[in-house]
């Protein structure tokens, strides 16, 4: 068993005219797995994992974590909401309080630890994202962007969440940025063992960081699988409107002019080795160039 599955899972929005934002989802999370969650703009990617987290109450259907019905007694609703954090887009807009250090403390503090045990958190919180001691003491408004971004990370990171959620943690990053925190994620998930979820819009960084993806399509879970498995389908993910990694649609138009490279490539390592032996059968004179 996961450690979040759903069971028929719907949810709408709109009073007098209903339109599904999710529709009979059934998945099965694995404990310790990266998840890259996709779909075009509208196909329930960010309804479903708002669910996770108990943020929104399922319309229909039910959502496990731990193998426990989250919503079986509404009042205990919170302790879910302590095992599964969920970073928004563009969490910094959430920022509020007067340090850096107090910041990341908030969640900590509203789970009753004490004050030993916040500190210790907050610290390792810090670090992980590469926040250093001398912001601690600074106003998180007076950071950069990609500051502000990290200790909104670090405000979740603090509560040692058994599942950590990201939707779209790198929106509005420069490149440089984007890959340190996305970086600095797959630290904290090889080090902790415990399970991420990255909502993204980029085929690359879900090429290049997760073992799994959840295709959302129309409001339904289309498709989960091993990466490889899933940009195998890409010519199916281009219909619904997504793209795919940039090297996978090279490698696709290479076998199109009748090279010998698999389409189904998705990570420039392995678009290398390819290139690499043709251009070694080209000289040798084994092939047609």
């Amino acid at each position: 068993m996961g450690i979040i599955r759903t069971e028929n899972l719907s949810h709408s929005y709109g009073a007098a005219f209903k339109q599904s934002a999710i529709d009979c989802v059934n998945i099965d999370i694995e404990k310790g797995g990266f998840v890259g969650v996709i779909g075009h703009t509208g196909s329930g990617k960010s309804t479903l994992v708002q669910h996770f987290n108990g943020l929104l109450k399922p319309g229909s259907g039910k959502v496990f974590i731990n193998g426990e019905d989250m919503w079986a007694k509404p009042k205990e609703i919170r302790k879910y909401r302590f095992q599964v954090g969920l970073v928004f887009q563009y969490p910094e807009y959430q920022l509020f309080e007067e340090t850096v250090y107090k910041d990341i403390a908030f969640g900590p503090k509203n789970m009753g630890l004490s004050k030993e045990e916040i500190e210790s958190r907050v610290y390792a919180a810090a670090k992980i994202v590469g926040i250093g001691e001398k912001h601690m003491k600074a106003s998180p408004f007076e950071l950069s962007g990609g500051q502000k971004r990290r200790v909104a990370i670090a405000g979740v990171l603090a509560m040692d969440p058994e599942v950590l959620i990201l939707d779209e943690p790198t929106a509005g990053l420069d490149p440089r940025g984007r890959d340190m925190i996305l970086d600095e994620i797959a630290k904290y998930h090889e080090e902790k063992k415990n399970t991420v979820l990255l909502v993204s819009h980029s085929m690359e960084d879900v090429a290049k960081y997760c073992k799994k993806v959840l295709v959302m399509n129309k409001a339904q879970a289309f498709m989960y699988g091993d990466v490889k498995e899933v940009f195998k389908k890409a010519p199916e993910l281009l219909k619904m409107g997504l793209s795919v990694p940039q090297i996978t649609s090279i490698c696709m138009e290479l076998k199109k002019r009748g090279y010998d490279i698999s389409p189904d490539t998705y990570t420039v390592d392995s678009a290398k080795e390819q290139l690499l032996r043709l251009l070694g059968a080209c000289k040798s004179g084994d092939t047609i160039c």
